[in-house]
């Protein structure tokens, strides 16, 4: 069944509206490895060029500004040239922004999200991302007074042909066809006490478990992939990497903790 345009860029627009949180985000609510607003991750046997990006305790990112073609695959080989701690991290201005102010609460926030690296004076660690869409894309250090101190860059993706625009868009509308954007709303409100999310990693010997997570409400935390301690290590025994799981979180001695997981 072929949609009406107008009624497909509506639609397109309350799914964009309701499910983009690290824009990417997602993030669709999170940063994994599901196409995001700003790109994908890219795959390692991809890559189509290497940038080499260097990081400094002026707060500054050498270069800082780069192009890329739609649907091309960058590896970024970045390098802390400082003696602190430094990140390389992708996404729209506004999910910098709320991220950013997450870390300024949260400093000592471990990440695993594939569009970002943090890396140790004097060491160097890789981005591999496709810029999947047209548009610009922020480059950022999340780490407490970097971004304000001016440790920003940007991507900008070249654009593609205005038929191909918009047979993206009418794929989206017609993949979406049959699933009302109520439904979608709707969803992402319940299970307000526990937060949907995937298992990607689980260290019993640290008592640690990476998350692709939504967003956690009681946290003030976006949708993003994450790794927690766990309240018990017993939990660690109940769900392995690949589960869709529930769960509650907290901040529990400075440090985020899961308090309590469910296999779906």
């Amino acid at each position: 069944m072929k949609l009406n345009p107008i009624l497909a860029f509506s639609l397109l627009g309350v799914v964009i509206a309701s499910g983009t949180a690290w824009a990417s985000g997602d993030h669709k609510g999170d940063h994994g490895a599901d196409d995001m607003a700003i790109g994908k991750p890219g795959v390692a046997a991809k890559v189509d060029r290497t940038v080499n990006v260097e990081m400094n305790d002026a707060m500054r990112f050498t270069p800082a500004n780069f192009t890329a073609r739609r649907n091309e695959t960058i590896r970024f080989v970045v390098r802390n040239a400082g003696n602190v701690k430094h990140e390389f991290v992708l996404g729209t201005e506004k999910e910098l922004k709320a991220h950013y102010e997450v870390m300024k609460k949260n400093p000592e926030m471990e990440h695993a999200d594939p569009n970002m690296v943090t890396v140790a004076p004097g060491k160097t660690g890789e981005v591999v991302w496709q810029f999947t869409k047209a548009g610009k894309v922020g480059i950022g250090c999340l780490q407490p007074g970097h971004y304000d101190a001016g440790m920003k860059g940007l991507v900008t993706v070249g654009k593609a042909a205005a038929s191909q625009a918009g047979k993206v868009i009418i794929a989206q509308a017609d993949k979406d066809q049959g699933k009302p954007a109520e439904m979608k709303i709707e969803k992402a409100a319940e299970n307000t006490d526990m937060t949907e999310g995937e298992v990607r990693k689980i260290d019993k010997e640290q008592g640690k478990i990476t998350l692709k997570h939504g967003a956690i409400k009681n946290l003030d935390m976006p949708g993003m992939t994450m790794v927690f301690r766990v309240k018990d290590a017993a939990m660690l025994d109940k769900v392995q990497e690949g589960d869709k799981v529930g769960f509650t979180a907290d901040k529990i001695g400075g440090q985020f903790t899961v308090t309590g997981i469910e296999k779906k």
